[in-house]
């Protein structure tokens, strides 16, 4: 009999089995033509709301539903990955990005008009950092917010931005004040502002999760738009790393799981010289590869979950966590590709698209050579 883990309670496993069945019902139908559309319907927001998905560790007063549980998180992306699309993901759940600075140094005035709409939803919200002649140095990021009075004028330009087109509020990047961190603030515009315009990106993978770049010719927001203070951006910035990067190694080891679990059951039913695939000893010593760089992933991960409820923020493990997931992710498509043979390089299969977006993990929320080197200056002397 398998010893109950510690991690989980009766509500973590019902919470997983409700996912579940959204996912099966909801996600997994209807991957191919949201694919082929490059977006994700809006209802799909709407639905996943109702669900209790979107408003996981939240204030309940504004929409949230759930309390800030790790491993709530880590069962939502690990479900979600089932499946097998990391657009769906990203998509689906940019505000997770896009709004915690909102709820840890915003106005009273700024949660009220923004996070009801966005946890129930009706509008969706988006992350704008990421520049084109930089990424991941926030610090010298170049668009700027000049003050007119109570009024910003803001003029630059963002890129890779997920949900770029389809978000109704952006939360935004922008040099305020002097070089270095302390000049950024971070301003949430809306979609309607004059001079605001947006361009569509093409991708490798995420096909329904659209991307784009954010123009900014003389946009004016008023100041009550500044999240939490006027130069105080980076801060507010920083906040959100550690639990999107959780957030990432967690999907990635989602979809580490889903590859190994494909590949198991193509294996088992797939006919080869007269015996089950499975039969010849190269693919089961793949499997038990697979199978053990998954175990090892989740027992890491869920160790981090651990500290992080009980207060601890470990953010050289954290980083260290988003890097193994990643590789792991990679090794683990890679193999189910090999063990499909011919048709791991079709599409339709969930391991060809997990295949295809492996790499984009590797990057978001911060690169994997990034990642290493704050591991390092995170290191305990």
């Amino acid at each position: 009999m398998a010893v109950p883990s510690p991690y989980y309670t009766e509500e973590h496993h019902a919470f997983r089995a409700s996912v579940r069945r959204f996912v099966e019902r909801e996600i997994e139908p209807h991957v191919e033509t949201w694919e082929a559309a490059g977006e994700l319907p809006r209802e799909l927001h709407r639905k996943a709301a109702a669900a209790g998905l979107l408003g996981i560790g939240y204030p309940e007063e504004f929409g949230g539903t759930a309390p800030d549980d790790p491993f709530l998180r880590l069962i939502l992306a690990e479900e979600v990955a089932r499946a097998g699309s990391g657009g769906v993901h990203a998509s689906l759940f940019t505000h997770g990005i896009a709004i915690p600075p909102i709820v840890a140094v915003g106005s009273d005035e700024l949660k009220r008009r923004v996070l009801p709409p966005v946890l129930a939803g009706e509008k969706i919200a988006a992350l704008a950092i990421t520049e084109p002649g930089g990424g991941s140095d926030v610090a010298n990021l170049r668009t700027r917010g000049r003050r007119e009075g109570e009024e910003l004028v803001i003029d630059g330009e963002k890129t890779l931005i997920t949900s770029g087109m389809r978000a109704d509020f952006y939360s935004v990047a922008v040099r305020t004040g002097g070089p270095g961190a302390g000049g950024v603030s971070l301003v949430l515009i809306e979609r309607e502002r004059a001079g605001f315009t947006r361009s569509k990106l093409e991708k490798m993978g995420w096909w329904c999760s659209d991307t784009a770049t954010l123009r900014f010719e003389g946009v004016r927001v008023p100041m009550a738009n500044v999240i939490g203070g006027e130069n105080q951006g980076f801060r507010a910035i920083m906040l959100n790393f550690n639990a999107e990067r959780f957030g990432l190694a967690a999907l990635a080891l989602g979809f580490a799981q889903l590859c190994r679990d494909e590949a198991l059951a193509w294996a088992r039913q797939r006919q080869t010289f007269g015996k089950p695939l499975i039969g010849h000893q190269a693919i089961r010593h793949l499997l038990a590869d697979m199978t053990m760089k998954v175990n090892a992933t989740r027992a890491f991960i869920e160790n981090l979950g651990w500290r992080l409820k009980h207060g601890e923020q470990p953010v050289s493990d954290i980083c260290l966590a988003k890097n193994l997931a990643t590789e792991v992710n990679e090794f683990c498509a890679d193999a189910a590709v090999q063990i499909f043979g011919g048709m791991g390089f079709m599409r339709g299969t969930k391991v060809e698209r997990v295949y295809r977006e492996t790499k984009v993990l590797t990057i978001g929320g911060g690169s994997r050579e990034i990642m290493k080197d704050l591991a390092m200056r995170q290191l305990p002397t």
